[in-house]
């Protein structure tokens, strides 16, 4: 070989060398500059968990896949089960023969149309009823991947990203089925359209729409879309066509009330004399938020005994049980709570829920209405000795 050709050929080997280590060091520089970088580690995490949990192979997703796939939950790794909501037993009986049956047993309802799946469920009712775990307990009763759509997730600076980013919750859906496609707030996202919404807002409205009649003509699609809200009436009209069945979580009755505050204070450091019936009377117009925030500001009257104590320098082993005086004590508290909130919001339209009367209103309606009736009957008197 001569001398140039030998020349030669180093200086290609050499040129190809450092064109692969220039390329090499770019690609890597770029993996760290991917803004997604983060997020895709954390998709392809969840991924391997819940394939290995459905013992399936590894999902080979898309980029837009990925970004939803990090709201990927687990139900494994849900801790609420229908047993730890109170009350609501038509609606968690509902629930269990509309959504759970068809996930757990799809071969019941694969004879005909009328007995396919329910593709849509709607939860509405006023705050802190238990909407979102009631949800919560639907994944975890029916053994379902949860994907748990945030709008922030869905939102791009990329012309067009977002519709396919709505599009990647359908497909990713539909590869990790049995799946339920939980919406809080929904009317947050699928309010009604009016013309001065943004473009790119009204094509993901479009977009999900026409991707959620896609699954509506696939029976054997195990995929359902469940929303919450406190405002049903802000829906937009196809929307609310496509939840095939709604439920209005209300407020809790009396007995519904002590059921929750039975499953509260289930395995706590509580007595046993406590009147659960006598508290859920005095917690009339409490949602099971409220209850679960009266029973935590009660456990904290033990905890201070118990630091006066120290203070005081008496030894003692632990805070002492949770008493009814306790909650009792705690209930003047919140009521005084509900009460300034609720004259807060007199300026603002409240949902029908909302406008509950007090026992202290209903009270004070009474006395008025006695006034009044004493001094018709003195004006009557007077009337008729002047006659006479």
């Amino acid at each position: 070989m001569r001398p140039s050709e030998s020349r030669f050929l180093q200086e290609l080997v050499l040129y190809a060398a450092s064109a692969a280590l220039s390329c090499l060091v770019l690609f890597a520089g770029l993996r760290q500059l991917d803004p997604n970088r983060a997020a895709s580690k954390k998709a392809l995490e969840n991924k391997k968990e819940i394939a290995k949990r459905l013992g399936r192979p590894l999902v080979q997703t898309n980029q837009y896949e990925d970004v939803i796939a990090c709201d990927v939950i687990n139900p494994d790794h849900i801790d609420v089960e229908f047993e730890s909501i109170g009350g609501l037993e038509h609606v968690k009986q509902a629930l269990f023969e509309l959504v759970i049956l068809p996930l757990r047993r799809p071969e019941l309802f694969s004879h005909g149309k009328l007995l396919s799946p329910q593709k849509g469920v709607l939860l509405y009712g006023p705050p802190g009823t238990g909407k979102t775990m009631l949800a919560k307990a639907l994944a975890k009763e029916s053994g379902a991947v949860f994907i748990n759509v945030r709008i922030s997730n869905l939102m791009s600076k990329w012309f067009g990203d977002a519709q396919k980013l709505v599009a990647a919750v359908f497909s990713l859906a539909y590869k990790l089925q049995p799946a339920i496609i939980f919406i809080d707030e929904v009317d947050s996202f699928l309010g009604q359209r009016r013309n001065t919404d943004h473009e790119a807002m009204t094509n993901m409205k479009t977009e999900f729409m026409s991707l959620w009649d896609g699954f509506t003509t696939d029976l054997n699609a195990r995929v359902m879309v469940l929303a919450a809200t406190n405002r049903p009436s802000e829906l937009d009209e196809a929307i609310l066509r496509r939840f095939t069945q709604t439920f209005e979580i209300g407020m809790p009755d009396r007995s519904e009330r002590a059921k929750i505050l039975k499953v509260i204070l289930k395995g706590e450091n509580v007595e046993e004399n406590i009147d659960y019936d006598y508290i859920a009377t005095l917690c009339e117009g409490f949602s099971g938020s409220d209850i679960l925030e009266l029973c935590k500001q009660a456990a904290y009257f033990p905890l201070r005994e118990l630091l006066n104590d120290e203070r005081n320098g008496k030894a003692s082993s632990g805070p002492r049980p949770l008493r009814q005086p306790d909650l009792e004590r705690a209930l003047v508290t919140s009521r005084k709570v509900k009460k300034a909130t609720g004259m807060s919001r007199l300026g603002s339209q409240s949902p029908p829920w909302s406008m509950q009367a007090e026992p202290d209103d209903e009270e004070v309606h009474n006395a008025i209405l006695e006034i009044s009736k004493l001094m018709s009957r003195i004006v009557g008197n007077q009337s008729e000795s002047q006659d006479s």
